[in-house]
């Protein structure tokens, strides 16, 4: 008597953890994410250092951008309308570079060939989607924390004030992190669009980065709560005058577009040509 062979198909949950487990190992063993949390904690030197340096030719001493280390980090009060690009010089800037890390990431994808052999032996494409959402996620947030190690020890060198409401500081800090996975999840729908297309990918991550077009709606709609429901928004809303009430505002934030674009990315894999 014959007896079939019947194989199940594995679990959400085993799928998911078992990409996971192939994109972190290739996260960890990957220059480019070293290399990129080093230049997180060299952007708030940058920032900090380039102050108060005297002209050579002057004699002049420069004005510090910041007296107060933390408003390298977030700004006193949400600023949708920037007047001034130092408005803009705080951990904002990480979302722009992880943006590019991101275009890196998984653009050596599709570069290397992993992902032709990865969807002939694995189908589901927003498996795909979610765990390259998380990794990258992951990735940003570890930037966040070094940019944030960077400001501190750039502060002290220079000797800024380092006074604060402690409360705030942690919420604002907190809503930028939980924000990685709303502009992890931007950026990886971005690169599966423009996959075939490194270059335009990074351009386009880099444009989405700054925030530019929230920026200009801004410049009309003046400085109102109304853009926390945008990544942009969400991101400067989560300032020195945070409470736990901002790093809700960002949690659902970034979870509502981590959900939409996971979803529009995976629409994509599964109706045009992923190679």
């Amino acid at each position: 008597m014959a007896h079939e062979l019947k194989f199940e198909s594995p679990s959400f949950g085993r799928r998911l953890k078992g990409m996971l487990g192939v994109d972190f190992y290739r996260l960890f063993h990957t220059p480019m994410y070293y290399i990129f949390l080093a230049i997180a904690a060299m952007i708030p030197a940058l920032i900090l250092g380039t102050g108060g340096m005297t002209n050579p030719q002057t004699g002049e001493v420069g004005a510090m951008l910041y007296t107060n280390v933390w408003n390298a980090v977030a700004a006193d009060t949400p600023l949708y309308v920037v007047s001034d690009i130092g408005e803009y010089a705080n951990m904002n800037m990480v979302f722009i570079f992880g943006g590019i890390m991101v275009s890196v990431f998984i653009g050596n994808d599709y570069r290397s060939g992993y992902v032709k052999q990865l969807f002939t032996t694995h189908a589901k494409k927003q498996d795909y989607m979610l765990s390259k959402t998380v990794t990258c996620a992951f990735a940003m947030a570890c930037m966040c924390m070094t940019y944030l190690m960077g400001s501190v020890a750039a502060g002290a060198l220079v000797g800024l004030d380092f006074s604060v409401n402690a409360g705030s500081l942690i919420c604002a800090i907190l809503g930028k992190l939980v924000m990685s996975l709303g502009w992890a999840s931007l950026y990886t729908f971005l690169n599966v669009i423009f996959r075939k297309f490194f270059g335009v990918s990074i351009v386009s991550s880099f444009f989405f980065g700054t925030g530019i077009l929230i920026i200009g709606a801004a410049a009309i709609l003046g400085n109102s709560s109304i853009l926390n429901i945008f990544l942009y928004g969400s991101s400067v809303y989560a300032c020195l005058s945070s409470n736990l009430a901002t790093v809700l505002v960002c949690l659902v934030c970034s979870v509502f577009w981590a959900v939409v674009y996971n979803a529009a990315g995976t629409r994509v894999l599964n109706t045009c040509d992923v190679y």
